[in-house]
């Protein structure tokens, strides 16, 4: 437990996040960085960028609600410090990526009403079920619903989506670095603690299964959705060729994302994320329940 609370302390985090990457930063990102005119001044890539951005929001709200809202049941000290350091994580996230959708021109009157517009269901009912969880101040699932399933969820959709806007929006980019660096230490953090709580409550397990089943196909459901009907790809396509870049590329899990269509992002992203969570699952004693495919 020493280790543990060493690990995960507010004198370690102050100084490898505030103190550390988040250093001389603006809303995550260089303060001389802006959104490219590319997505500014186009129509269609602009309204996907505030679309993706609007999902980013979703999540980490429902990730601000879960750690706020699992500090008082965590079951020692060590937890309710880290997670009160998770809780300023999230809030900076939800700021963060608010800020994006600033920057992209959605007027602050809007935002609730934006927000509303372009939150994906099958996000909402994937948020839903972990704040189901936390509401029950049950800490053993809730922290497996929020630090496992969500925030591995979040890193490799974060991941993906620095491949993909490293070279064409440093600044967005930049913005995700931090939050990418956030969910490991997050990550860590469930793996870390609840294993041994597994153990000592194994009649958790399948309730905590259902749920991770559950999360899982909203989680692929939503990604359908934003794969599926994406008008941006061909409008940066056509972008792209009028220009005549052909030679970028975005390298993510082994495979470069400059050269696949959407259903082929999509099928990496989700066999990605479902890898991670049964490894995952596996160290603390979860027996991973595959999902139906939507």
């Amino acid at each position: 437990m020493a280790d543990f609370l060493s690990a995960y302390s507010i004198q370690n985090w102050l100084e490898s996040c505030p103190q550390g990457y988040l250093l001389h930063t603006e809303y995550g990102h260089q303060p001389s960085e802006h959104e490219p005119g590319m997505v500014i001044e186009n129509d269609i890539l602009r309204e996907e960028a505030i679309r993706g951005t609007v999902q980013l929001v979703v999540g980490e709200r429902c990730a601000l609600a879960a750690s706020s809202g699992l500090i008082n049941a965590a079951p020692d000290e060590g937890s309710k410090r880290f997670l009160a350091t998770q809780t300023l994580d999230e809030a900076r996230h939800v700021e963060i990526f608010t800020q994006r959708l600033l920057d992209l021109g959605v007027k602050k009157q809007e935002l609730e009403s934006v927000i509303s517009r372009h939150a994906n269901p099958n996000l909402v009912k994937f948020a839903e079920a972990l704040l189901e969880k936390v509401d029950k101040k049950d800490f053993i699932a809730g922290v497996v619903g929020q630090n496992i399933v969500l925030e591995g969820m979040a890193f490799s959709v974060f991941e993906m989506m620095y491949a993909l806007n490293q070279d064409l929006n440093p600044k967005f980019a930049h913005t995700l670095s931090g939050t990418i660096a956030d969910e490991r230490r997050h990550v860590g953090f469930g793996e870390n603690r609840i294993g041994s709580l597994i153990q000592q409550h194994p009649e958790k397990k399948p309730e905590i299964e259902r749920m991770q089943k559950e999360m899982s196909y909203y989680m692929l459901a939503t990604f359908a959705d934003a794969f599926r009907n994406n008008a941006a790809h061909d409008e940066f396509e056509k972008i792209e060729a009028q220009r005549g870049a052909h030679n970028r590329h975005a390298q993510y899990q082994g495979v470069d994302l400059a050269n696949m269509v959407p259903e082929e992002m999509e099928q990496v992203l989700a066999d990605t994320v479902l890898k991670e969570f049964k490894v995952r699952l596996g160290r603390i004693g979860i027996d991973y329940q595959t999902p139906v495919r939507p």
